[in-house]
C-alpha cells in the first residue's frame, strides 16, 4: 500500500474518532441538561444510564454507516437519516428510563428537549465542513453564473459548481422553457423563462457565464441554445448531452465541460464509416510522414485505434514526433497491443533516406502529411516550400510506385485552389504530382484530400488568440471581412482515412464544410470562452492582410458537378488534364537553388498556371462582391 493511501485511511479513521467523541459529548450534555432541568440531581445510577444510551448511539450509528458519511457532501437525505436514527435511539432510551429501576424518570417534554438538542448538534457537526466550504467558495471573487435547465442535470451542475474547487461559479438563477417551472424556485433560486429571453437575465445579473444543463437535450437542441447565446458576452459551459451520457444515473460521470469552438461556430460533427476504414487498415503496414504535426499526430492515434500492424512515423522535427511516440508507447503498453511502432527522423526531400524507409519497411499504405503550411513564412522562403512540398511529395510518390504500395494519400489544402501564395501553389503542384503518378503506376492508387483550416492545429489562429488574451490583448485579426472554412482535427483525420478507403486512384477529395466563418467572429468567441468581453476587456485590432493571404479561401465545391461519394459530405473534384510532371520536376530541381524569391515564384507559375498575385486576386474578389 502506497503512502497516499495510508494517509487517506489514517485521516478517515481520525475523522471517525473525532465524530465519535463529538457524539459522546453531545449525548452526555443533552441528558445531563435534561436531568438538571427535571430534578437538579445526578447520581451514579443516572451516569451509568447515560453511558449506556451513549454506547447504544455509537453502536447504532456504526451499524447504519453513520460514521462513513463524506461530510463535505452531507445532504438533506443524510440529515433525515440521522434524525430517524436519533429518534429511534431516544425511544429505546425513554422506554428503558421508564422500566429500569433506580433511574429517575424523565417526562415527555424533557425527552423532546433532549431529542431536539441531539438532532440539531449532531447534524450541525456534520454540516460544518460543508458550510465552511460553501462560505469559502462564495466569499471568493465568484463568477456570476446562470444555469439553463432546472431538472436533475441542473442539480448536478449546481452541486458540481459548489463543491468543486476548480470552479468559481456563483449561480444566481435558473432558466427553463417548462411553463410549469417558470416562476418557482430551485435550490432557493428563481426559475425564469423561456430560454429565448435569457438576454434580459444575463443583463439583470451581469452574468459572466452560462451553464447548459438539460439531461435529455440532443445536438439540435444544444445548437439552438448556443445560437441564442452566440451574441451574448458570456462564457458558455455545458453538461454532457443525451448522446454523450454513458450512465446518467452516476453523477460522477456527469461533469461540467467547456463548450467547444466547433459548437460555438455551429459546426456539425460529420460522421464516417468507421467499419469501412477498419476493414481497409487492419493489419496493414503504414508509413506516415509529418507524424509530429497536428494532423500527423492525430492520424497516428487513429491509425493505432484501427489496428494497423506496423506504423512507421517519419518527421524532420524531433520534439513533436517524440511526444506522439511517447503517447502511443504508453497506449501500446497499457493495451498490451501487438502493433509495431517505429519512429524515425528525416526529410522527405532526401530521396536516399525516403527510399531507405520503403526498402526496409515495405509499407502497404502511405499517408503523406509532411509539408510546410504557414502562408507568410513560405512567402519569404519559397525555395524551402518547393523543396518539401513539391520535391518531397515527388520522392514519396515515386517510392510508393517503386515498392508497390497499395495506396498513397496526400494531405492537401483549400489554398491549392486558384493559389495566391507560394504555399498554396506548392500544394497544387503536389496534387498534380499525385495525379501524374496515379497514371504512371500499375499497382499504387494515389489520391489527395483537400480541406480548410483546422481548429486548434499548430500554426492556427486559435493558439495565437489565446496567447494574446493571456497577455491582456489586443487580439489581432488581419481584416474585418476575412473568412475561412473550419473543421476539427479529428474530423480532418477521419476525412483523410475515409477518403483513403474510398480511393480508387487519381481522386481529389473535397469536404462539404458548410458555411465559412469570419475570423473576427472566431476571435470574439475565443475571447468569450476565456471569460472576457470582446472590445471591453480584450480589444480586437485589424493589422492588414499578410503576404499571400486571401480574403476568401475557396474549396470550389459544386454539388451539381462534383462527384458524390457514399458519404454525403465528401465529393470528388472533376478530373483535370494530367501533365508530364517528370520534366517539370527536373526543371524545378535544377533552378530552385539558383534563383531569388521572385524568380522561383515565376518558375512555379510556369507549372501551376492558376497561381496569381494575392493583391490582384483580393481586389478582384472585392470588386465582384460589391456589385
Amino acid at each position: 500500500m502506497n503512502e497516499s493511501k495510508k494517509l487517506k485511511i489514517s485521516f478517515r479513521t481520525l475523522k471517525m474518532f473525532i465524530f465519535c467523541c463529538v457524539d459522546i459529548a453531545i449525548i452526555f450534555a443533552s441528558y445531563i441538561l435534561g436531568y438538571i432541568i427535571e430534578k437538579n440531581v445526578i447520581d451514579g445510577t443516572t451516569i451509568l444510564f447515560i453511558l449506556s444510551v451513549t454506547i447504544l448511539h455509537i453502536l447504532v450509528f456504526s451499524l447504519f454507516g453513520g460514521y462513513k458519511i463524506v461530510t463535505d457532501e452531507f445532504s438533506l437525505t443524510d440529515a433525515i437519516r440521522f434524525s430517524v436514527l436519533i429518534m429511534g435511539e431516544n425511544i429505546i432510551a425513554a422506554l428503558a428510563n421508564h422500566f429500569v429501576p433506580n433511574v429517575t424518570s424523565l417526562n415527555v417534554l424533557i425527552f423532546a428537549f433532549i431529542l431536539t438538542f441531539q438532532i440539531i448538534l449532531i447534524v450541525a457537526s456534520r454540516t460544518v465542513q460543508r458550510a465552511v466550504r460553501f462560505y469559502t467558495i462564495n466569499s471568493k471573487n465568484n463568477i456570476t453564473t446562470i444555469v439553463i435547465g432546472s431538472g436533475s442535470c441542473a442539480a448536478i451542475a449546481y452541486n458540481e459548481a459548489h463543491k468543486n474547487v476548480e470552479f468559481n461559479n456563483h449561480i444566481v438563477c435558473f432558466v427553463d422553457d417548462d411553463k410549469q417551472k417558470i416562476g418557482k424556485k430551485y435550490f432557493g433560486l428563481p426559475i425564469y423563462g423561456p430560454i429565448e429571453n435569457i438576454h434580459q437575465y444575463i443583463e439583470k445579473y451581469s452574468a459572466k457565464e452560462v451553464i447548459i444543463a438539460i439531461s435529455n437535450i440532443d445536438k439540435v437542441g444544444l445548437k439552438r441554445i448556443i445560437n441564442i447565446l452566440k451574441n451574448e458576452d458570456v462564457k458558455v459551459k455545458r453538461m454532457p448531452i443525451l448522446s454523450e451520457q454513458q450512465d446518467p444515473t452516476k453523477p460522477e460521470l456527469m461533469k461540467i465541460k467547456e463548450v467547444s469552438l466547433a459548437e460555438l461556430l455551429g459546426r456539425e460533427q460529420i460522421t464516417f464509416d468507421t467499419k469501412q476504414i477498419a476493414d481497409w487498415l487492419k493489419d496493414k503496414r503504414v508509413l506516415l510522414t509529418g507524424a509530429g504535426g497536428s494532423i500527423g499526430s492525430e492520424l497516428a492515434r487513429q491509425l493505432y485505434t484501427f489496428g494497423v500492424k506496423q506504423l512507421v512515423m517519419f518527421d524532420i522535427y524531433e520534439n513533436a514526433i517524440y511526444n506522439i511516440q511517447m503517447e502511443l508507447t504508453r497506449k501500446i503498453k497499457a493495451d498490451n497491443s501487438s502493433m509495431e511502432l517505429i519512429t524515425l527522423i528525416g526529410s522527405t526531400y532526401n530521396e536516399f533516406r525516403v527510399e531507405e524507409l520503403f526498402e526496409k519497411y515495405r509499407p502497404e499504405v502511405v499517408f503523406h502529411a509532411a509539408a510546410y503550411k504557414h502562408v507568410p513564412l513560405m512567402e519569404d522562403s519559397p525555395v524551402e516550400a518547393i523543396r518539401t512540398n513539391c520535391l518531397g511529395t515527388w520522392n514519396v510518390a515515386k517510392m510508393a510506385d517503386k515498392y508497390n504500395v497499395e495506396k498513397m494519400v496526400l494531405v492537401s489544402t483549400d489554398k491549392a485552389v486558384r493559389p495566391t501564395n507560394t504555399m498554396g501553389a506548392t500544394k497544387a503542384f503536389a496534387e498534380m504530382i499525385i495525379r501524374y503518378w496515379n497514371e504512371q503506376s500499375i499497382v499504387t492508387k494515389y489520391s489527395a484530400v483537400r480541406f480548410g483550416n483546422v481548429l486548434g492545429s499548430n500554426g492556427s489562429v486559435i493558439p495565437l488568440f489565446k496567447d494574446q488574451i493571456k497577455e491582456g490583448g489586443p487580439v489581432t485579426v488581419t481584416h474585418p471581412d476575412i473568412i475561412r472554412f473550419f473543421m476539427t482535427i479529428p474530423e480532418a483525420v477521419s476525412l483523410i482515412l475515409q477518403s483513403g478507403a474510398f480511393a480508387d486512384g487519381g481522386e481529389i477529395f473535397i469536404l462539404d464544410m458548410g458555411q465559412p466563418v469570419k475570423i473576427v467572429t472566431l476571435a470574439e468567441n475565443v475571447i468569450k470562452q476565456c471569460g472576457y468581453r470582446p472590445y471591453k476587456d480584450i480589444d480586437i485590432v485589424f493589422t492588414g492582410l499578410r503576404p499571400g493571404e486571401k480574403l476568401f479561401e475557396e474549396l470550389l465545391l459544386d454539388v451539381t458537378k462534383n462527384k458524390k461519394t457514399s458519404n454525403s459530405k465528401i465529393y470528388i473534384e472533376e478530373p483535370h488534364k494530367i501533365l508530364p510532371m517528370d520534366e517539370k520536376i527536373e526543371y524545378i530541381s535544377k533552378v530552385f537553388n539558383m534563383t531569388n524569391n521572385d524568380e522561383i515564384k515565376d518558375c512555379l507559375r510556369t507549372v501551376v498556371t492558376s497561381y496569381t498575385n494575392y493583391q490582384e486576386f483580393n481586389a478582384k474578389v472585392v470588386e465582384e462582391r460589391s456589385k
